[in-house]
């Protein structure tokens, strides 16, 4: 289809197609369940579900690919409920179509350790794919699975199996359209051709507070359209025949991504709380329920009411959903006899399985007092892992030259030339197209962390994203939903600190690490050189429940000699004994992480000649520190010795737990300044100078040097 917009107009009412009595009745059915769960818990968001019951029910019994018995089936269609809020609409249906979620979880919802959460979680409720609530997130998140769709079809599929062959549809909000995350994502879906991504967007014009004239008045169609989106317009949101129609027309132009813009009309059906803020966020109240369903002529007792002949029409999923899973796995068995090879790998990526000696050649750097920057490192590192792992898939925010976060010979994820929109020859010399494993994402890292959410939610896909520390706050929200999803998500952050230089306070990270390691389930690796960098890409592959930083120099940093130090292998516990204070007992410890290292490895030296035993550690990461026994970390940090000394440039915040009452810390408590970044560290007290004086103070040696 080569229009970028379609609209399906509004009949005449005398002849316009009315659900039927059975449709009518399902479409209730999912309103009052959603309503009686709202009351019973007198706490949720009644609206959105009342309004949006007719898209999700014809979306849900006619076109979207699932088992309930298997939700992990790995061809089934991915739904999302961006707007995570009218998690009820979602539990409805996930109860009614025959997943492992029952009526009492229904009546428990919002409750203690329910499976029916204030909003969907990833993980707890069988079904849910995706956790959203924080508005927009959902919208990047399909974004990203679209992408991993593709990507796998390009890469797996072959003439006659389509085996990797599915839809990415979602429910969106007005809320998820003005946050500016859902902006860049969908810039970046249409720049793609993402044409099996298929939005319904719930326009009720009525947001929590208020109507959407207050704050939303734009085109959204013509908005959809310039980013390259196929826009269809439905009327009249209770019209089933029009959501039916508009869906099968979304579904045939696979050379764009669909926005379904529905009207609506937010507690449809509430006779003094339809179309107002008061139906968005609060219980309607038992008299007005009761209101609600005399007026849809729905029992008004008992709640929870569901009709045997509703329930039966839902429940059609399930004979369904495994006649089209058993369909699925014949074709992927003959696959396997024809792509045995193929065929073994999409069965490894799903087990999440890396193949046998995945890390045995990866660099090792030898001893030089230069040294490299750790970016380098990460980059030499990171393609030698990609030549053994094919879920290994990402990219940067625009900064591939500066991060080294290209994968070599893998190819560009864009959208292929050809008249389909997968290249099945792709990955066999055909042109790449979205079969390549570079995504560039632009300058959009807010988009990006959703997507790589989203991406991350496909088993074997091990997707990273790249940017500068310091633009790692835009992309905190949906780190944080990765580390509560646990998704196998890496972050590679570069440029780390004040060292950079010249670019000046606006690009030099201070607060960021310490914000980083404030969130939880999250792994944060600052390694201090070239061989802590591949232990750290290392434990980043095998993290499998939770998301990894791996925060990097711009400058180059010594690679230590490790026939003189400890080996870098101690990264694994999250900080080790680089090397003990010379001659017994040390009279002071002294910690850093990543380029702070060499400082403290000088001034062990200069501390010796003082007659001070320096025992210098390495702390890469707090979160594997913390995780290891209380035997190992007091062999680490003795709790005898009082005097320590951190160094790392960055906010002090933190470091306390560390070096105790009694210890110091060299950090930085305001912001950089423009200037060389050796002329920075200098002037911001990162010096070896600095460290001795700082470890003599806390020795109490001060004024004693020789």
């Amino acid at each position: 289809m080569n229009s970028q917009a379609s609209k399906i107009s509004n009949k005449d009412a005398s002849d316009k197609t009315q659900a039927n009595d059975l449709d009518q009745l399902a479409i209730n059915t999912i309103r009052f369940l959603s309503v009686d769960a709202v009351q019973n818990a007198n706490s949720g968001h009644p609206g959105m579900p009342m309004d949006a019951a007719p898209m999700a029910y014809v979306l849900w019994t006619r076109y979207l690919k699932f088992n309930p018995r298997d939700p992990a089936w790995f061809d089934r269609d991915r739904f999302i409920l961006s707007a995570g809020h009218g998690s009820m609409l979602l539990y409805s249906l996930l109860y009614l179509t025959g997943y492992d979620l029952s009526l009492e979880q229904i009546k428990h919802f919002r409750q203690w350790e329910s499976l029916t959460p204030g909003h969907p979680e990833r993980g707890l409720t069988p079904g849910v794919e995706i956790t959203t609530g924080p508005l927009g997130q959902g919208f990047g998140n399909g974004v990203g699975m679209a992408i991993a769709e593709a990507h796998l079809a390009a890469r797996y599929n072959r003439p006659g199996y389509e085996i990797i062959n599915h839809y990415t549809y979602g429910i969106v909000s007005d809320g998820d359209l003005m946050e500016g995350v859902s902006s860049e994502s969908a810039s970046l879906a249409g720049t793609l051709n993402l044409g099996k991504l298929i939005y319904l967007y719930d326009n009720n014009h009525v947001t929590l507070s208020a109507a959407t004239d207050l704050t939303f008045r734009e085109d959204v169609a013509g908005r959809f359209q310039a980013y390259g989106w196929q826009t269809i317009t439905v009327e009249d949101g209770n019209d089933i025949t029009e959501i039916d129609q508009a869906l099968n027309e979304a579904r045939e132009n696979i050379k764009q991504p669909s926005l379904i813009i529905c009207r609506t009309h937010l507690g449809y059906g509430s006779p003094h709380k339809q179309d107002t803020w008061e139906a968005h966020g609060n219980p309607l109240g038992p008299e007005e329920v009761k209101l609600t369903k005399e007026n849809l002529g729905w029992p008004v007792d008992p709640p929870f009411y569901i009709p045997e002949q509703s329930l039966r029409e839902f429940r059609k999923a399930i004979d369904r959903g495994a006649r089209m899973e058993l369909e699925w796995e014949s074709l992927f068995r003959r696959y396997a006899g024809d792509h045995p090879d193929l065929a073994k790998e999409i069965q490894s990526m799903l087990q999440e399985q890396f193949p046998e000696g995945w890390d045995t050649d990866l660099p090792r750097f030898p001893a030089d007092p230069k040294g490299m920057a750790t970016r380098v490192a990460s980059g030499e590192v990171m393609n030698a892992i990609a030549l053994k792992i094919p879920g290994l898939i990402g990219g940067s925010g625009d900064l591939d030259p500066s991060t080294y976060t290209a994968l070599k010979g893998a190819g560009d994820f864009e959208a292929p030339d050809g008249s389909s929109n997968y290249d099945a020859q792709g990955s066999a010399g055909g042109g790449w197209s979205y079969a390549g494993r570079n995504i560039h994402f632009g300058v959009r890292e807010h988009g990006m962390g959703a997507i790589l959410n989203g991406i991350g939610s496909f088993p074997g896909l091990i997707p990273y994203g790249a940017t500068f520390l310091i633009f790692s706050d835009y992309m905190r929200p949906p780190m944080r939903l990765a580390s509560l999803m646990k998704l196998h998500v890496i972050y590679i952050f570069t440029h780390d600190s004040i060292a950079l230089g010249q670019d000046g306070p606006t690009h030099q990270p201070v607060e960021q690490l310490v914000n980083l390691r404030a969130i939880p389930n999250f792994t944060v690796i600052r390694p201090a050189d070239a061989n802590e960098t591949r232990v750290a890409w290392q434990v980043a592959i095998e993290t499998h429940s939770r998301p990894v930083a791996l925060v990097l120099t711009r400058q180059h940093v010594p690679t230590l000699d490790r026939s003189k130090f400890a080996s870098e292998e101690g990264l694994r516990k999250g900080a080790y004994i680089l090397a003990d204070a010379p001659g017994g007992t040390p009279d002071v410890i002294l910690i850093a992480t990543g380029s702070e290292v060499s400082l403290i490895v000088q001034a062990q030296e200069k501390l010796r000649d003082q007659n001070v035993r320096a025992r210098i550690v390495s702390m890469p990461s707090w979160e594997l520190f913390e995780e290891q026994p209380l035997e190992y970390r007091s062999t680490v940090l003795p709790p005898d010795v009082k005097a320590r000394l951190s160094v790392e440039a960055g906010s002090p915040q933190g470091w306390e737990r560390y070096v105790g009452p009694e210890g110091a810390v060299i950090g930085l408590n305001h912001f950089g300044a423009s200037a060389p970044g050796d002329v920075v560290l200098d002037k911001f007290g990162f010096t070896v100078d600095h460290v001795v004086d700082a470890a003599l103070e806390i020795t109490g040696r001060k004024g004693m040097e020789r």
